[in-house]
């Protein structure tokens, strides 16, 4: 009857169709009530915390709400739930972040930020739209690396140069990929081993033998060509 409807009455009375208006009403009066809305919203934020802290979710509930929002339009999806995710979403990492600079060593703390990107694509894959990954992915990236990229080339003991030193390479192939997902991320790395190697040329003590000197000088181009061919 409903099809009926659609198919003579609707196009000669410009009414709205069946199935559109009864998306509209369900909008306006299920999803937008006040109680409803917010407590929507804020099941949906629990769940995504609770999975980013290691807790088994319902994905399936999870991909069938936000599919749903976005079938009711682009304004309802982005306002109600997106939009409050992405705020989310960059409170924890920046939480996380801060909380794992201060107890990881370098290495330890880029094998964390890349787990987690690891953990962005997964979720994004079972229940949120592929047109948020970028806006997801350059949250973690920010609040996980851009904003600690300086702490983490200079961190003493473990940072850009110890590795070098100490020929850690599966860290530097690290500090490498995830640095190129933010901008100037190989450039903060260049400058930092450009200065630090200036040292180098101007430490009193190693200028005092110019035969060590020059054999340091191979000796540390041998080390970078292997690390650069590892």
């Amino acid at each position: 009857m409903l099809m009926y409807l659609d198919r003579t009455y609707i196009p000669s009375t410009h009414k709205t169709p069946v199935h559109e208006l009864g998306m509209n009403l369900w909008r306006d009066n299920i999803i937008h009530s006040g109680k409803i809305q917010t407590r929507l919203l804020n099941t949906l934020l629990e769940l995504v915390l609770k999975e980013r802290t290691g807790k088994v979710i319902n994905r399936g509930l999870m991909s069938n709400i936000i599919k749903m929002l976005m079938d009711l339009g682009s304004s309802v999806y982005q306002g109600d739930f997106k939009r409050p995710f992405l705020e989310v979403l960059a409170e924890f990492y920046r939480g996380e972040s801060q909380k794992f600079i201060k107890c990881c060593d370098c290495g330890d703390y880029l094998k964390k930020a890349e787990r987690r990107l690891n953990e962005k694509m997964e979720r994004v894959t079972h229940y949120l739209d592929a047109q948020s990954e970028t806006k997801i992915t350059n949250v973690v990236e920010k609040e996980m690396i851009a904003n600690h990229m300086v702490r983490l080339i200079q961190m003493e003991n473990s940072g850009l140069v110890n590795m070098l030193l100490n020929n850690k390479c599966e860290d530097l192939g690290r500090m490498y990929v995830l640095f190129d997902w933010v901008q100037d991320g190989h450039l903060k790395m260049t400058s930092h081993i450009r200065e630090t190697s200036k040292k180098l040329f101007t430490d009193p003590e190693r200028l005092e033998d110019p035969i060590e000197f020059v054999q340091r000088l191979f000796d540390e181009k041998d080390k970078y060509d292997s690390i650069i061919t590892s």
